[in-house]
């Protein structure tokens, strides 16, 4: 009788011993969360998105260094501003005149990522000139980055976001566009080749 105390205290301690090695060993085998290693989704398409905040002083400076870089050989130098509106600044040949040039607009993010500036308001040195004039000789005058569209009859500049030609070809789409609240956001894509 003693004998089979002992035997069935062996049994049942291996009993128990197996069987947590069992459940250890089928935690370890099973999946996390569900999924399998290999069904995991790994990120794929050309590009890998960045989402970046902004604000007006920075973005003056990096625009107004990107005018200066993609307009260096152009005879008409302009400038651009960003305050509670997009401000454009420039000099405009009138016969043997230089007649200051002040154009602002509001800018619009669109769903597609581009950036549509529609015309507020002009003033040409003193004189009135129409908006459909200004916009059109600028459009003809001015050397403008590859991707900004002047719309004359329509009174704004299309920006083709994903047009303008920066290093290492990243593209940027425009996500949020408030000046008067400083609330500018952006997505930066970097190019997976």
């Amino acid at each position: 009788m003693k004998r089979n105390k002992w035997k069935i205290g062996f049994l049942l301690l291996l009993g128990i011993n197996l069987l947590i090695a069992i459940i250890i060993f089928s935690l370890v085998i099973s999946p996390l969360d569900g999924k399998e290693i290999s069904k995991i989704n790994s990120p794929t398409g050309d590009h890998v998105s960045f989402h970046v905040k902004s604000n007006k002083y920075d973005l003056n400076r990096l625009i107004n260094h990107y005018l200066k870089e993609e307009a260096a050989d152009s005879p008409i130098e302009y400038r651009i501003i960003l305050g509670d509106e997009v401000e454009l600044y420039g000099v405009l040949p009138f016969f043997s005149e230089k007649l200051n040039l002040k154009l602002t607009f509001e800018p619009i993010a669109q769903k597609n990522g581009d950036l549509v500036l529609e015309q507020k308001s002009m003033s040409v040195g003193k004189l009135h000139l129409p908006i459909s004039y200004v916009l059109n000789y600028i459009s003809e005058n001015y050397k403008l980055p590859k991707g900004v569209e002047i719309r004359p009859n329509d009174h704004l500049v299309y920006v083709h976001m994903q047009q303008l030609k920066l290093k290492s070809d990243l593209q940027i789409k425009a996500d949020k566009f408030d000046l008067k609240k400083d609330d500018i956001g952006f997505t930066i894509l970097v190019p997976m080749k």
